[in-house]
């Protein structure tokens, strides 16, 4: 089985609204991709950001441009699309019980974490980039990071974390510490460990700068060796994105001896194998 969770189904950005891409036409454009891709299970996590009640999480400025619907309209339209319904939701230290609350009592299939911003800046969006800031000391921002995805673990309200290794992903546009960044991945793997939380590996990257998957291969056996399941998945914002080198990854996955990836139906998870 083949599996694409991590779908969006509009782009990023202003002039996406809701009306325009929760339609049946343009899942069906979404599916029509997945079925050519062999991919049996699509569903759809949007940004929690971009639904009103997430500004009861947090106030960020990048949060209140963008929370313009709603959240329940949002489930229920996927849920009668077929979809597994999904959300990503940023992990926000602090404001933990705020987004359980946001998250309870929603009929998800999964809850996909991330860290995205560090403190009120971000790793990945070029308006919020924390490598503009004058202390971003790229040994203090990775560390940052990676403590708070262990955290993001460990705090028991995602199922999937998300593109874990999303810092790296300006590649040599942005500093990058030197050395062996497995001392990074240590901060992270013990409570993603004792979590026994899925970790994505998301072929995203290969669109991006860096131009390699998440997690680096490093990070990926780490999580291996602690026992971690895999959950693979494209970040899809467009139908041609779905998919996205999975033809690859596989081989890859299998070389790093990986034959099973994690299935989601209303929040449990089982195993099927690598097809």
């Amino acid at each position: 089985m083949l599996t694409d969770y991590h779908v969006h189904l509009r782009p990023d950005g202003a002039g996406t609204p809701a009306a325009d891409y929760f339609t049946a036409a343009n899942v069906e454009r979404y599916r029509a991709a997945a079925d050519e891709r062999g991919i049996a299970e699509l569903g759809c996590s949007e940004h929690v950001y971009r639904f009103r009640q997430a500004l009861d999480v947090w106030q960020h400025p990048f949060w209140r441009e963008n929370a313009a619907d709603d959240l329940d309209e949002y489930v229920d339209f996927a849920r009668a699309q077929g979809l597994k319904v999904g959300v990503e939701a940023d992990f926000v230290p602090g404001r933990e019980d705020r987004m359980a609350a946001l998250l309870d009592g929603r009929e998800w299939d999964y809850v996909i974490g991330s860290v995205h911003f560090v403190g009120d800046e971000a790793v990945d969006h070029p308006d919020w980039d924390i490598w503009a800031t004058r202390s971003a000391d790229p040994e203090k921002v990775w560390k940052r990071y990676f403590e708070w995805l262990g955290e993001a673990a460990r705090s028991g309200l995602f199922d999937v974390l998300a593109h874990p290794d999303l810092v790296k992903v300006w590649g040599s546009d942005r500093p990058r510490p030197d050395g062996d960044l497995r001392r990074f991945y240590e901060l992270a793997i013990e409570g993603i460990a004792e979590a026994g939380v899925a970790v994505e590996v998301s072929t995203a990257g290969l669109r991006k700068p860096v131009g390699e998957r998440y997690p680096a291969p490093p990070f990926l056996a780490m999580c291996l060796e602690a026992g971690c399941p895999v959950a693979l998945s494209s970040d899809a914002h467009l139908p041609e994105h779905v998919g996205f080198e999975y033809a690859s990854t596989v081989e890859w996955l299998a070389d790093q001896g990986v034959r099973e990836l994690c299935v989601f139906e209303r929040r449990a998870r089982r195993l099927e194998p690598i097809g």
